[in-house]
């Protein structure tokens, strides 16, 4: 039996598709560019709002190596883990369903080699100080890097809607 617009099999699964793109970290904007030295190597600087935490918004900086500085250095395939975060409240506060695990939730996600390495923002809820904690790292299957970032975002004292209710 073919498959039409009215079987429940296809609507599931476009029930399914739709709620795993609402599900997808944050898309960054590119608010500035570096040049950094003769060889083209760049700092980018992205704008990064949480996808459910309106109001704040992280500018994220990372490292991009250029095609003489991989051609020099042998390592074609990846940028360096360096990065930096610093977020603020840009707007009120409006806060969905997190996650209020202590490993917090990813909120953006950005390749940093052909395959594996990614830079990730990570958002955690610190409950006891009322304060959202955003995190910048790369992650790596084989080797974790050392290097991060973070950037807290104080909710005391502000007026601060819970659409979900407060964990």
């Amino acid at each position: 039996m073919p498959l039409t617009p009215s079987t429940p099999h296809l609507r599931t699964l476009a029930f399914a598709g739709l709620m795993a793109f609402t599900a997808l970290p944050a898309a960054a904007e590119t608010v500035g560019k570096v040049g950094v030295d003769w060889i083209g190597n760049d700092i980018y600087i992205d704008a990064v709002t949480d996808p459910k935490v309106g109001g704040v918004t992280c500018h994220v900086t990372y490292f991009d190596r250029s095609v003489i500085d991989r051609l020099k250095k042998g390592n074609w395939f990846e940028d360096p883990s360096n990065s930096a975060i610093s977020c603020q409240q840009t707007g009120p506060i409006a806060i969905g369903d997190i996650d209020p695990d202590r490993s917090g939730e990813e909120v953006f996600k950005s390749g940093l080699s052909l395959i594996w390495k990614s830079l990730i923002v990570t958002r955690i809820y610190d409950r006891k100080n009322d304060t959202l904690i955003y995190l910048a790292h790369s992650r790596e299957p084989t080797e974790g890097s050392a290097k991060m970032s973070i950037s807290t975002v104080p909710l005391y004292g502000q007026t601060v809607t819970w659409t979900s209710g407060k964990p």
